[in-house]
């Protein structure tokens, strides 16, 4: 080899070995103010409004037949449906007006519900389907799951109570300022029991959970948790034709409403007005339970 091809060889070299150097000095450089950036991020307290406490005094409150706590919810109109972000089976949103009632504060348990059958001798629960242990879904304290709504119905009847009506569970769940959610209109996933485990459940949570997630009568899980049979047929087009007073869904149907979602579902799903068509009388489900109601009347 010529001492100018050695020359050239050996000055690419020294470049070669410069540029190599100066690239990890580059990146070293960025490796740490991207773990500086980081931990400041970490050590920043992150500002959350947290929710008011609420008084929902208020409110009276009885107990059913089967020793739960009822609430009443005042006679008067509400805003029933999705508006312009909603379902086309949530529209058209309207305002719908509501005799007094009075509705479960909380899901019925899988303990009272075990009660209802050992009185009765109906059927136990059964899940036809659930990819992991059902055991993990039968505290005494998580809802009752494994129910068909002639299970619910019968439970209600047992209980001196009925299913609520789809639009007397839509008002129980937000009120009458038509807020998207049971809480407001922001979304927080420490609120509602949903998919995925941020809010510290995998599958249904105790039906006591969630205080900050609260309805405006004060009702818990109204979204999430566990999705709950309403008394109604299901019908895409019936917010189209339903009487402004006391709708109570179409007479006839093939399927029934549910309503709330539940720990399977995101959080578009968990909106206060979105309907669940699909259900079948006599089919359970590992996600789906209920709560009762009852006239104010009856309740006095």
């Amino acid at each position: 080899m010529s001492r100018t091809s050695i020359v050239v060889v050996t000055v690419s070299m020294v470049i070669f070995t410069f540029l190599t150097i100066l690239a990890l000095v580059i990146e070293d450089y960025r490796g740490r103010r991207v773990e500086e950036r980081a931990k400041e991020i970490k050590e920043t307290p992150v500002s959350v409004e947290l929710p008011k406490a609420v008084d929902y005094s208020m409110y009276k409150t009885i107990v059913g037949g089967d020793g739960r706590e009822m609430v009443l919810v005042p006679a008067g109109p509400f805003t029933m449906g999705g508006g312009p972000q909603g379902d086309f089976d949530e529209q058209p949103q309207r305002e719908i007006y509501l005799d007094a009632y009075y509705i479960d504060l909380y899901e019925v348990d899988n303990a009272t519900y075990k009660r209802f059958v050992k009185m009765t001798k109906r059927h136990e629960q059964y899940i036809p389907v659930f990819e992991d242990d059902i055991n993990l879904l039968m505290g005494d304290q998580q809802p009752a799951v494994g129910v068909t709504w002639l299970d619910a119905q019968a439970y209600c009847q047992w209980a001196g109570k009925r299913l609520p009506t789809e639009a007397e569970w839509e008002k129980a769940a937000r009120g009458t300022d038509g807020r998207e959610y049971p809480w407001g209109d922001q979304f927080d996933p420490q609120f509602a029991n949903g998919n995925g485990e941020e809010d510290g459940y995998k599958y249904s949570a105790p039906v006591k959970s969630f205080e900050a997630g609260r309805s405006p009568y004060g009702l818990y899980n109204m979204a999430g948790n566990v999705s709950e049979w309403v008394n109604d047929w299901y019908d895409q087009f019936y917010y189209k034709t339903a009487p402004f007073r006391d709708p109570k869904g179409p007479e006839t149907g093939k399927v029934l409403v549910y309503r709330g979602g539940s720990f399977n579902n995101s959080q578009k799903d968990l909106r206060a007005s979105k309907r669940y068509g699909g259900g079948h009388p006599e089919r359970a489900d590992s996600t789906v339970g209920f709560r009762c109601a009852r006239n104010e009347e009856e309740g006095s």
